[in-house]
């Protein structure tokens, strides 16, 4: 498909490819608001209930909240009253008192990740981009955590995890933790005109991304020590680990390809230096990730993680996988407009609707078998309303702002 072509026929240019995104958005809410519990939002089962004894976790709390406030921000009726009660649980049961940070849920247990600390810089800023009342001292107490804690200017990337008291600091670097916080710290430069997160963002990625990754053919590489050497074995023995898990994860590099793009536009918007390795390495890892992983068991779909020989570990297909990977077609599809990721995209958003979406019992199915059945071998029922409702808006909007702040100017995609 040539560039003419593209301009022409792309489904980002069609009014009812565009309809059936926000359709499949608002279809996707009610469901989600059934996460609601008094110390903040928890998981659901796969019929949209609460289990018996939820409990209010950070992770969903967090990824409720900044869905929610996109929700609110686009003029959807009901969603106010979520942000508001996500901003309190955050601002209360989750926040831990005594040393500052927030619990992992509201039983107060566990130490203080990282990886759940950059979804709250993301819930306070898609909040504050909201509007909504208390929300900027929430965001002013996520940036202090994240300055005092977890940023390490020396590494130019941030900390793992700490006890609860912050001492007994991880001896381990994580990909994911770090590319969540470029995400966070995308929108952080959006709400607060601070242009330092855009820098802070572009270190993570030239650490782990344009050294560590194109090195490997643009294969992320997820886990490593305190000093930053690769750890190819760890979690040998636990393979489906749905966080850390053995060997590289292609949905990362999906989602590592859609946030250097966004970066990249956010630098050049701030009259910042965008380097060209960026787009470069973006390609790359999208052509990886559709290389080693697309239907490579024989049966359609991404699998979940594969060896450093690019073999299958895990065969399992995750919604959050896929949702990556179309968001990461739309986004080069509109930066480059090459006709190669229009396919992409298409077979991406054919599987995802003829597999995932599930419009009998609501919401998507979180996961699928190596015969693209619903399974629950990784993630039990439907919790996460996130990477789905990313997925639904993130084509309609122009690679920056970051979200909430696009639809708050409405930033369309031009």
């Amino acid at each position: 498909m040539t560039t003419a072509t593209w301009l022409r026929d792309s489904w980002l240019h069609k009014p009812a490819h565009l309809a059936w995104l926000a359709d499949e958005g608002l279809r996707l809410l009610p469901f989600a608001r059934g996460a609601k519990v008094e110390q903040g939002f928890a998981a659901l089962d796969a019929r949209g209930r609460l289990p018996a004894g939820a409990v209010a976790e950070l992770i969903h709390t967090t990824r409720m909240t900044h869905c929610f406030a996109l929700a609110h921000i686009q003029g959807i009726p009901g969603h106010a009253a979520l942000v508001d009660h996500g901003i309190a649980a955050l601002r209360g049961a989750l926040w831990d008192e005594v040393h500052g940070g927030w619990f992992t849920d509201a039983t107060h247990r566990g130490g203080k990740s990282a990886y759940l600390h950059a979804f709250v810089a993301l819930a306070a800023s898609s909040a504050t981009a909201a509007g909504r009342p208390d929300a900027q001292a929430l965001l002013d107490a996520a940036t202090g955590i994240i300055d005092r804690h977890f940023w390490c200017e020396e590494e130019g990337a941030l900390r793992e995890s700490f006890k609860r008291d912050w001492s007994g600091e991880e001896a381990y670097r994580g990909a994911n933790s770090n590319m969540h916080a470029t995400e966070a710290f995308l929108a952080l430069a959006d709400v607060t005109g601070d242009a330092r997160w855009l820098q802070r963002a572009l270190r993570i990625v030239e650490r782990l991304i344009h050294r560590h990754a194109a090195e490997r053919g643009h294969v992320v590489i997820e886990h490593f020590d305190a000093h930053w050497q690769p750890l190819p074995e760890y979690n040998d023995d636990n393979r489906a680990d749905p966080f850390r898990p053995y060997g590289s994860t292609p949905g990362h590099a999906f989602e590592w390809a859609r946030l250097l793009l966004h970066l990249q536009a956010a630098l050049a918007q701030a009259g910042l230096a965008a380097p060209d390795w960026l787009l470069a390495d973006a390609c790359g890892l999208f052509a990886s990730a559709c290389r080693h992983a697309w239907q490579v068991d024989g049966a359609p779909g991404l699998v979940y993680s594969l060896d450093w020989n690019q073999q299958p570990v895990v065969h399992a297909r995750l919604h959050w996988v896929h949702a990556e990977a179309v968001a990461a077609a739309a986004a080069l599809l509109q930066r480059t407009g090459e006709g190669l990721y229009e396919q992409w995209y298409r077979r991406f958003w054919e599987f995802i609707a003829g597999h995932f979406i599930d419009l009998q019992g609501g919401s998507w199915h979180h996961e699928l078998d190596r015969h693209n059945q619903p399974a629950a071998s990784i993630w039990t029922g439907k919790p996460d309303l996130y990477h789905a409702y990313q997925a639904l808006l993130l084509p309609r909007l122009a690679l920056a702002p970051s979200l909430a702040t696009a639809l708050t100017a409405d930033v369309t995609m031009r």
